[in-house]
């Protein structure tokens, strides 16, 4: 009780440092970007990470530095026992934001800016919680390591480069999920979906279409170029597009046809419900238009019928299913262009632990071919650490002693940093009901909450590596 008193107050006491450094992080559009030297992501995550490691070399702390790839800081230079593992890039800005997403801004008791919740201010509250434990000289036998990857949303990409060089801890925690503990995150099945054709030259016909920009977001936006059809034989589908899809809907003549765009809400792949995909209200909208018979219309209107607007559990591929575990299986249709000769696709799958070749990807891959598709992608598989584990009920214990609310695990469809990692599980720092708007505009964390996670990692980092 005298720990748990001494950390709460220490960390209160820093709060502003929790923001400053967190805005510092937040500042750096750190966006995967072409691969230089000693930049193998791009200027933007390597500008992120050494910026990074001038703030945990500030504070006192041994840093280290991994390729441009990953930087760490060191806690002692004792025995491993726990790594966190949080990232430092971030998923492009999008649209819609009230607030510049690069420049930090305090309001209504929220941080605001891309990244604040997406893993930048994780990061800042778990060397908070570092210097806590070091500045309160809480006796230590083991040591806590903080890991911050250059590439966590593209792949993960970063992560072979350190594990090659060194062992994980026999402990590690990642603070870019929510609380309580997330052991059980969703396997992958992401595969890519093309169809081609001979240059057309029935009217109407659909000639472009872009949406997504990453396959791990719900694109809010998409456009598309259909020839030969006017603006007006689109006003009733404009005038209901709310109603109908939950989007906007414009068109605008062109030269020889109409731009048609719609505006939906971006949100992470991992939890589709969050958002209103432009891709697929587009690909609707599209599909009920009077459109020339031939094989780019019916490559529309198939894939429009086999990844429906807000069907994201599958039930129209016939791969619908969950157990206790894991939940839901999920899909979320992500990228997709079309042009005078083809269809190029990709869609997000997260697939529960009951999920196998033969109930998932062997019936996706045979709907699309019916369609006319060719399909491929493997599945990944899912990930699982027993909640009676010492290391996860230590982590619900501290969870517990700051929130004095009964902690328990859950799944997630959101591969985090620790999905191959054995025993490695999700932990903080959003709190249950608080709405991030994670991958989208306005992203924020709340700064009391944040604070809170890091005296619940204070007090995690004393009770395993504590003597």
């Amino acid at each position: 009780m005298i720990l748990k008193n001494k950390i709460s107050e220490w960390i209160d006491a820093h709060e502003s440092d929790l923001i400053r450094d967190t805005a510092r992080l937040v500042a750096i559009r750190s966006v995967k970007g072409d691969p230089a030297p000693g930049a193998p992501f791009g200027e933007g995550p390597k500008r992120a990470l050494d910026e990074a490691l001038a703030i945990c070399a500030g504070y006192g702390f041994a840093v280290r530095e991994y390729g441009g790839c990953v930087g760490t800081a060191d806690l002692n230079g004792l025995s491993p026992k726990l790594d966190i593992l949080g990232h430092l890039d971030v998923v492009g800005e999008g649209e819609g934001w009230d607030t510049d997403p690069y420049t930090a801004e305090v309001k209504d008791g929220c941080l605001y800016g891309r990244g604040t919740d997406d893993d930048k201010g994780p990061v800042a509250a778990a060397l908070l919680a570092m210097r806590c434990v070091k500045d309160l000289g809480v006796p230590l036998k083991y040591n806590t390591r903080l890991i911050m990857g250059t590439d966590e949303e593209s792949g993960s990409g970063d992560l072979p480069h350190y594990y090659s060089r060194e062992k994980a801890a026999p402990h590690t925690f990642t603070p870019d999920s929510g609380f309580p503990v997330y052991n059980t995150e969703k396997g992958g099945y992401k595969p890519k979906f093309r169809i081609d054709w001979e240059p057309e030259t029935a009217l109407p016909r659909v000639t472009a279409f872009e949406g997504g920009f990453r396959i791990n977001v719900i694109p809010g936006d998409a456009r598309a170029t259909v020839a030969g059809l006017d603006s007006s034989a689109l006003s009733t589908l404009s005038a209901s597009a709310a109603k109908k899809w939950g989007v906007t809907l414009t068109a605008a003549d062109i030269p020889g046809g109409t731009e048609i765009a719609v505006s939906g809400r971006q949100a992470h792949a991992a939890t589709p419900w969050d958002g209103i995909n432009g891709i697929t209200a587009l690909l609707e909208a599209l599909a009920a238009l009077p459109l020339a018979d031939c094989p780019s219309t019916r490559a529309i209107r198939s894939l429009s019928a086999l990844l429906p607007h807000r069907d994201w559990l599958g039930k129209a591929l016939g791969i619908a299913q969950c157990d206790e575990l894991s939940g839901e299986l999920t899909v979320s249709f992500t990228l997709l262009t079309i042009n005078e000769t083809g269809l190029r696709g990709q869609f997000d799958g997260r697939v529960p632990l009951c999920a196998g070749e033969e109930n998932c990807r062997q019936i996706a891959e045979a709907r699309f071919a019916e369609a006319g598709f060719s399909i491929a992608g493997a599945m990944l598989p899912p990930h699982h650490t027993p909640a009676e584990s010492e290391f996860v009920q230590t982590l619900l214990s501290s969870y517990e002693a700051f929130t004095g609310t009964k902690g328990e695990c859950r799944h997630t469809g959101g591969g985090t940093y620790v999905h191959d990692i054995e025993g490695g599980v999700a932990f903080g720092v959003c709190m249950p009901g608080f709405e991030t708007y994670l991958h989208g505009a306005n992203e924020r964390m709340s700064i009391k909450d944040t604070l809170t996670a890091a005296k619940i990692f204070a007090l995690a980092i004393a009770e395993l590596c504590g003597a």
